[in-house]
């Protein structure tokens, strides 16, 4: 489920997502690079003027940092209105002169190498071979519908890619969803007591989805966990415990820090699908599954 943003959030995130576009060229005779400062400042006014952002909004820009092509900076942006903030980064080029908004990659090594190092699969649910040569991470909200397609997408192409790995995240969005975190923590709890058993309870809340409420959620969690076979004093207690907790919010952070916003969110060997529709996963696993193992 998207979550929701009004007009101008939908449009900054629009600006902060897009592809690759230049606003103006680059001077191709030498000149002196203007300060850091004196950039973020020209950028900033820039930016408002572009996108019509007046003094009721609170444009916070930087630090720089470099980039993956030696002649623009990477540039954060913040943006903050009626208390509610976004961000993303944009490059600005060294002289100054040139604005790009959308994605910039480093064409000789693997563009999805950065979704790689925050994707973090160590500690989270698996199905499949560990060394499998591509890997499907999930980031998913018990409570979203389109996480439940998901989930049946996967339950029935599963069967055509055992020799795929799926890993499963958790990301729930509470802001939408009141009961998706209690489902998010019984579900932890499972694979805190069996990692096996964290697939039933994965399966059984999905599959329950429409009968589950923030008043009945507890109530149907447990007999969830009876069911798999777990020992329900145990579960009871680590419902409420800081490890169950701080597992989700380290799944969270990782999300943040990929640019999830919206659940579901795949990452096939790091490369992002948004929604996890069947036709995008099948084409980007027969795609990954075909490639050679040695460039």
């Amino acid at each position: 489920m998207r979550i929701f943003r009004s007009s101008w959030f939908a449009a900054l995130l629009a600006f902060l997502t897009c592809t690759i576009s230049a606003l103006a060229q680059t001077s191709s005779s030498a000149v002196a690079a203007p300060d850091q400062s004196q950039t973020l400042k020209s950028t900033e006014a820039f930016v408002r003027d572009l996108f019509a952002w007046g003094p009721e909004f609170d444009v916070r820009l930087g630090p720089m940092s470099p980039s993956v092509s030696p002649d623009f900076y990477l540039v954060p942006i913040h943006v903050t209105i009626h208390e509610r903030t976004d961000s993303g980064t944009v490059y600005v080029s060294k002289d100054g002169k040139t604005f790009l908004r959308g994605d910039l990659y480093d064409m000789s090594g693997n563009p999805f190498a950065d979704n790689l190092t925050h994707l973090n699969i160590e500690g989270n649910p698996t199905l499949g071979p560990d060394d499998a040569r591509v890997t499907v991470v999930e980031f998913s909200d018990f409570e979203c519908p389109h996480c439940r397609e998901l989930f049946r997408t996967l339950k029935a192409i599963e069967p055509q890619y055992p020799q795929v790995r799926i890993v499963f995240k958790d990301f729930p969005l509470a802001q939408i969803h009141p009961w998706t975190e209690s489902a998010s923590l019984a579900a932890r709890c499972a694979y805190i007591q069996s990692p096996s058993a964290f697939w039933k309870l994965h399966d059984a809340i999905f599959e329950n989805q429409d009968l589950l409420s923030p008043e009945n959620v507890w109530e149907k969690v447990l007999g969830f966990a009876s069911k798999a076979g777990l020992d329900s004093a145990a579960f009871k207690t680590c419902m409420s415990s800081a490890e169950a907790k701080k597992a989700i919010e380290a799944n969270q952070a990782d999300g943040t820090a990929l640019n999830v916003t919206s659940t579901p969110t795949v990452f096939v060997n790091g490369r992002m699908l948004i929604g996890g529709d069947k036709a995008g996963l099948e084409q980007y696993l027969k795609y990954e599954l075909a490639k050679p193992l040695h460039k």
